[in-house]
């Protein structure tokens, strides 16, 4: 019986960390190296909210530049992986009776494609993506992610892309590393909760008494739940990467392997 895929949760933070040499280049390339070679990615991206349920079935997914303000070696940057219709149709039918609609407009955002381009530089494994619906709370997230876990049995490395701690409006330049008090002690928190598997105090994370500075952004947050819905018992808990930038975004990353 072959050992299941991996599910990782990945803080991608800033679109710079794409850029060759990038803080998180290394780390991300390691990343990639540790996992078998999967036969497809579907990433949950913060940048991709819709109402109801979307997932891209082209079979060249766009590269997409959703930013501004950056140096042109960013919007220069491509990530040509193919798409899945077969994948896309297969997340369907595990969702299902949720209506799913194959979208064919969007792409890769950079959620997705900073961090594949580290993690898997040669863009030869098809990449799919799966929408956030923003109409739905996070206990009917959590209920979508577990009916994605068969694909885990499949070779597709399911990848939640956001960060735990994320607020652009307390963003320090001058603090390239190193967070605020309020947004260490809410990324220990949530590292405490995923290490102990207690998806509901993740979910309920807004009890927190750091949540509305650590975590105003539900768009960013929601991936880690979808990665920690699919976790299985038995499986280890892997902190990836560790550290929080710019004051207010952190890095830290998970993986949940069998």
């Amino acid at each position: 019986m072959s050992v299941p895929s991996p599910v990782l949760f990945i803080g991608h933070g800033s679109p710079m960390n794409a850029l060759p040499g990038g803080a998180m280049a290394s780390s991300w390339a390691a990343i990639g190296g540790s996992v078998a070679r999967p036969k497809a990615v579907l990433v949950v991206s913060a940048h991709w909210e819709t109402d109801g349920v979307a997932v891209t079935a082209m079979q060249s997914p766009r590269t997409i530049h959703d930013f501004r303000g950056f140096p042109q070696a960013l919007f220069d940057m491509r990530y040509p992986a193919a798409g899945s219709p077969a994948l896309a149709a297969r997340v369907q039918s595990l969702l299902a009776p949720t209506p799913v609609r194959a979208d064919l407009d969007w792409g890769l955002d950079h959620g997705t494609w900073s961090v594949l381009a580290h993690m898997f530089p040669e863009a030869d494994i098809p990449v799919v993506q799966l929408s956030l619906d923003r109409r739905l709370d996070l206990p009917a997230h959590a209920a979508l992610a577990r009916r994605l876990a068969p694909l885990r049995d499949e070779g597709v490395l399911i990848i939640g892309s956001g960060d735990a701690v994320h607020n652009l409006r307390r963003f320090d330049p001058s603090l390239p590393s190193g967070g605020f008090d309020w947004a260490v002690r809410f990324n220990e928190h949530i590292k405490d909760r995923v290490s102990a598997g207690d998806l509901d105090a993740l979910i309920a994370y807004r009890s927190h008494p750091d949540a509305a500075l650590a975590a105003p952004d539900f768009e960013h947050y929601a991936p880690l739940v979808y990665a920690a819905a699919l976790r299985r018992p038995g499986d280890r808990v892997e902190v990836l990467t560790d550290e929080i930038q710019y004051g207010s975004i952190s890095m830290t990353s998970f993986a949940f392997r069998s």
